[in-house]
């Protein structure tokens, strides 16, 4: 089932007062390779930034007013306009998924957004059913009856990539690359191969990402009162290093970050 927590959106309260998200699971055999579906709805009198840190993966949108596209997997903070009024329906896929599932070097995209009509074949087609759906359940069965002619066979090495991101994503206490390696017995010459075949960056970028995807979500959620402890349980030498690296992603130092976020929720921040 798709996660019920806000990991990788920055300033959740405040987005959630501008727009509204949900999210929907994928299919049998489909949920090889995607993830979830999430859907972003907003009218607004005045303009809006969302902002996200975005996860290591391929993302497939249909937006009205806009078009249908391919967005890369994006290496820095994403911000998004909203304006007026207006509606998203997205496919997120697994980190590797996409690669998996088309064949396609999705390094060659990383930090692009490209209309479908560039990446998938027969992506007029795709975008029409999508578009004259009447209800995100339909637009998530005619997706994947589209993606069902096109799935491929079981891939060990895919499967191997989607255990080692798991690792990654749901273990807090891997910090280092080295670390990963020894868990699953991989040559780090292997699984930077792995990494850069199926998602698209490297091993040490997508475990730095994940950990300041848990420190911005323990600091909006005011669940980390002590920067010093949180730099050292995300693996950073520092609080400097911590405070360095949090800022040139997310714009904020973490202790601002978390300022922001005690505001929101109405909380003293200490």
């Amino acid at each position: 089932m798709p996660p019920d927590d806000e990991k990788g959106i920055l300033h959740p309260r405040e987005q959630a007062r501008h727009r509204r998200l949900s999210r929907l699971a994928p299919g049998p055999g489909i949920d090889r390779f995607v993830e979830w579906y999430w859907i972003v709805e907003w009218d607004l009198q005045a303009p809006y930034v969302a902002e996200v840190l975005p996860f290591p993966s391929v993302n497939v949108t249909f937006e009205q007013p806009g078009g249908a596209f391919v967005n890369g997997v994006c290496t820095r903070k994403f911000e998004r306009e909203l304006t007026g009024r207006g509606r998203v329906f997205g496919v997120k896929f697994w980190a590797g998924g996409f690669g998996a599932v088309t064949g396609l070097d999705v390094a060659t995209f990383r930090d692009q957004v490209k209309p479908l009509g560039e990446v998938f074949g027969d992506a007029g087609r795709l975008a029409d059913l999508i578009f004259a759906e009447a209800d995100d359940l339909r637009r998530r069965a005619a997706f994947e009856a589209f993606m069902t002619e096109r799935l491929v066979a079981a891939d060990p090495q895919y499967d191997l990539v989607r255990a080692v991101i798991a690792a990654m994503s749901q273990d807090r206490t891997l910090t280092r690359v080295d670390q990963v390696t020894d868990a699953f017995d991989l040559p780090i010459r292997k699984l930077q191969r792995l990494f850069r075949r199926y998602v698209g960056v490297g091993p040490k970028w997508v475990l730095r990402r994940y950990r300041l995807h848990d420190g911005a979500d323990l600091l909006a959620r005011g669940e980390a009162t002590e920067l010093a402890d949180l730099s050292t349980a995300l693996g950073y030498f520092d609080q400097a290093h911590f405070s360095h690296e949090f800022k040139e992603q997310i714009g904020l130092t973490p202790a601002e970050y978390a300022t922001r976020a005690a505001a929101e929720a109405q909380v003293t921040y200490r």
